[in-house]
């Protein structure tokens, strides 16, 4: 490691920087998390993978993350940290292999940005302001995150002044690595040559690839650098969800993490006999739902649950087979034992207990009133052939085809709600990743009669991105939005992002970022997607820090 600085305005005469490596070796020695980090890159056989997982389960527990912080106070009120000597240690709380931590003191009121330059010239910085440095303080704790693994990073911490001065020092280390072997460049494609739009700020989340060795969640970049490496017990992250500055994923089929800006894992909810999949939301309360199955019932994937995010306990469940029950009894079982018979996928709260679910096995969305009181169906939107003589058809809504004929969903994913103030009351819409696959096996049907619809993952071709007008007042769904996207038969996601789209096409292996209008912009391809990309989602993670394209030592 080394240290520099270059200095701006009315501070020329401070000292050089002088830094207490034996202090760094000593707190790094101590209980860096990186020690609980084997390569993945060696070979690995099943007693060392056990024997990783377990350490990682030994990061995400509350002993252990009240265990780092303690002795991160203790070293802070020990020690005499200041812009010139600060306080630097790699991710001391496992969770982001890829991060420092940083503290330091200033005699004067000063705002920090800070930017990561790796080794390769061909990297771009990574620039960025932590939320905590958004207003002026003599306090300064934070972390950093974008280091490139495997190389050498300098990280340059501009200091600004409430007087007006700028003062810059650098950090150099060579001692990131990665725990897995995820791609540090991803390939890219730029297809840009119709599109109205530039790519948006943030980071691509890759939510999971249920690999065979360690799992993770993974930041990418706009150039598809790799920029942050999250360790998971197992399983896959579905989404991140933010609130009261804590950053919030599921860890486990059991467990949420909530985390906060510095990286630490101030929370571990744990769902019990539940076990989680595909997603989670917040309702008006704070409190968390979970898709789950109950481990105790003759199914999977058909429960939701309400976790209160105060106490941790479930305070609500909600059993589709209740609402469904003449359906479900017509369904069977799979070749191993499972009851798989509606799948839900996605979860999406509006109000008052309202949720919007969709299902994979019966390729529809559903709207549910009063979930966890007297839960009720409000409508479905589905095939109508698939519902013929179920006793459920006459909760589907119409399809609209007055501006054209269309085809309905075959296995949507990442089913999202969104207003619109200028549709009349009643009227939303929902979009999706419409992956264009018909199969149910808990039950027979000819998906073949669907216009356009692949029967089949292996044969199918084409998937979209679907965008649906909804009218409960007419009881009515109309397409409004549609294009094609790279095929895949399950998993995968969509998400309105600004001005454009990002689209997960998970079992291609591919994401991309696209226009409003449909037009690819940029094309990312991993080889690491042995057998899918889960979901890939981009978020601004402006609760914790904002990225910041100016390095040039002016506050933004």
């Amino acid at each position: 490691m080394s240290f520099d600085r270059k200095i701006f305005g009315k501070r020329k005469n401070r000292k050089k920087w002088i830094i207490a490596g034996a202090s760094l070796c000593a707190l790094a020695a101590a209980g860096t998390a990186l020690f609980f980090y084997v390569s993945a890159k060696e070979e690995e056989n099943e007693d060392e993978l056990a024997e990783q997982i377990s350490r990682i389960s030994e990061i995400y527990t509350e002993e252990y993350q009240t265990g780092v912080q303690s002795r991160l106070e203790e070293a802070k009120a020990s020690g005499d940290y200041t812009e010139e000597s600060m306080l630097i240690e790699p991710d001391p709380f496992g969770t982001n292999s890829l991060s420092l931590y940083v503290y330091f003191e200033t005699e004067e009121a000063a705002q920090v940005s800070y930017s990561v330059s790796a080794e390769d010239e061909d990297i771009a910085d990574f620039s960025a302001v932590p939320a905590s440095e958004e207003t002026a303080s003599g306090e300064h704790e934070f972390q950093v995150i974008g280091l490139v693994p495997g190389m050498e990073n300098t990280v340059t911490f501009t200091v600004t002044y409430e007087d007006g001065s700028v003062t810059v020092y650098t950090y150099t280390t060579d001692e990131v690595e990665a725990a897995g072997e995820e791609e540090v460049q991803l390939d890219t494609e730029d297809v840009s040559e119709n599109a109205a739009e530039e790519l948006s700020s943030g980071l691509y989340v890759i939510l999971g690839n249920d690999s065979d060795g360690l799992d993770f969640m993974y930041y990418y970049d706009n150039d598809g650098v790799l920029r942050g490496e999250v360790p998971l017990i197992g399983y896959r992250s579905h989404r991140l969800l933010f609130q009261d500055g804590l950053m919030y994923y599921s860890i486990s089929e059991t467990q949420i993490a909530a985390v906060n800006s510095l990286g630490m894992a101030e929370t571990i909810y744990d769902t019990g006999t539940y076990e989680l999949h595909h997603d989670y939301a917040f309702d008006a309360d704070g409190n968390l739902l979970v898709l789950a199955t109950d481990t105790e019932s003759d199914s999977v994937q058909d429960q939701v649950i309400r976790i209160d995010r105060e106490t941790g306990e479930i305070t609500g469940e909600l059993d589709l087979g209740a609402l469904f029950p003449d359906y479900k009894e017509t369904c069977t079982e799979s070749e191993d034992g499972e009851l798989d018979w509606i799948h839900i996928n996605t979860l999406q709260y509006l109000e008052d207990e309202t949720l919007i679910l969709s299902s994979r096995e019966t390729s529809a969305i559903i709207k549910i009133n009063s979930a966890f009181t007297e839960p009720e169906i409000e409508y479905m939107i589905g095939n109508s052939g698939f519902w013929e003589g179920t006793g459920y058809e006459e909760l589907l809504l119409e399809k609209d085809e007055s501006s054209g004929a269309f085809s309905d969903t075959g296995g949507q994913h990442t089913v999202t709600y969104e207003e619109d103030e200028s549709l009349a009351e009643g009227q939303y819409y929902l979009y999706m990743f419409n992956n264009n696959l018909g199969v149910s096996d808990s039950r027979e049907y000819d998906w073949s009669s669907v216009d356009g619809i692949a029967t089949s993952a292996s044969e199918g071709e084409t998937s979209y991105f679907y965008k649906y007008l909804v009218d409960e007042t007419a009881g009515t769904y109309q397409l409004v939005q549609s294009f094609e996207v790279p095929f895949s038969a399950y998993v995968s996601s969509a998400q309105e992002y600004g001005n454009n789209i990002i689209i997960d096409s998970g079992m291609a292996g591919v994401f991309g970022e696209y226009d409003g209008e449909g037009n690819l912009i940029r094309e990312y391809g991993m080889e690491l997607a042995k057998n899918y990309i889960y979901r890939v989602y981009k978020y601004d993670f402006s609760q914790f820090f904002t990225i910041n394209t100016d390095t040039g030592g002016e506050w933004m």
